[in-house]
């Protein structure tokens, strides 16, 4: 069965030493790795998980202690539901498929997916003085406009390597 594996930050290692394992050799599908970093919204706590390969991102609210037996299903419902909201239509079963289950990992120090996360995480500081309370904020509608920022993968500075992280996921789940 595939697993998807989610590297954590220090910070939100900390909070959730016990869905932290060591590293399984295992396949981490089409998707490959994904980031995870913790972030507050009046005092409630926050996940955001950005996919390595392609920058997606996709936000938990208010994710509590009590909420950790059942994070597998909360990441895949949330993701899942962020891609149809962004116009990436896709057979639930086969999406099933691709996460397969989840493994929490300590930090792979991936200074450019921390990069993107940082700045997004500047962008979401912007919205929380816009919005006011986390019950204001359209977290789907600004998680979509995060995927639709454009971005630089690759390795030269062509224009050709400019993408929108919409796009990449797109690609991928899509073939």
């Amino acid at each position: 069965m595939k697993r998807t594996k989610i590297h954590t930050t220090k910070k939100l290692e900390k909070l959730i030493k016990k869905l932290i394992t060591t590293d399984k050799k295992s396949d981490s599908g089409i998707l490959g790795k994904w980031n995870a970093t913790v972030f507050y919204i009046n005092r409630k706590k926050c996940w955001l998980v950005t996919n390595g390969l392609t920058k997606y991102n996709v936000i938990l609210t208010d994710i509590k202690v009590s909420d950790f037996k059942d994070i597998e299903q909360i990441f895949k419902e949330t993701l899942f539901e962020q891609l149809i909201y962004d116009g990436i239509i896709i057979d639930y079963e086969k999406f099933n498929l691709i996460i397969g289950s989840l493994d929490f990992l300590p930090t792979d120090n991936d200074r450019k997916t921390t990069g993107f996360q940082n700045t997004n995480l500047h962008t979401i500081e912007w919205w929380k003085i816009e919005f006011g309370n986390i019950k204001n904020m359209p977290i789907k509608d600004l998680t979509n406009r995060l995927n639709r920022i454009p971005i630089h993968i690759g390795e030269s500075k062509k224009m050709d390597d400019f993408t929108k992280a919409l796009y990449e996921m797109k690609k991928i789940l899509i073939k």
